[in-house]
């Protein structure tokens, strides 16, 4: 096949454009370092984290800490993926992804 240059790029603007869950997700992968399943999922049907109750908070040192519903700085604590804090779905996710629970 024979493709001319210009439709092919318009073709790849419009994607982009088309899907800008796509381009949420690469902004997440380079902004956090990794994106997991419940990230995607977020990004997909634009909840933003509202199906998932766990916070990833992300120190002034650079320290990876997670709060639960309950804890003393849950409420607040805010995300900012712009950070690379994001939402869990379970403290076995944030474990697995490096994060430590909050101490309160």
């Amino acid at each position: 096949m024979i493709y001319r240059q210009g439709a092919r790029k318009q073709q790849q603007r419009s994607a982009l454009f088309a899907a800008p869950g796509l381009l949420g997700a690469a902004l997440a992968v380079g902004a956090a370092g990794g994106i997991t399943f419940s990230d995607l999922l977020g990004l997909w049907n634009g909840s933003g984290g509202e199906s998932c109750h766990i916070k990833g908070n992300v120190s002034v040192t650079g320290e990876r800490i997670f709060h639960v519903p309950g804890q003393e700085y849950y409420s607040q604590t805010r995300i900012s993926p712009a950070y690379g804090e994001r939402w869990f779905c379970s403290e076995f996710e944030a474990w697995a992804a490096g994060w430590r629970k909050s101490y309160r």
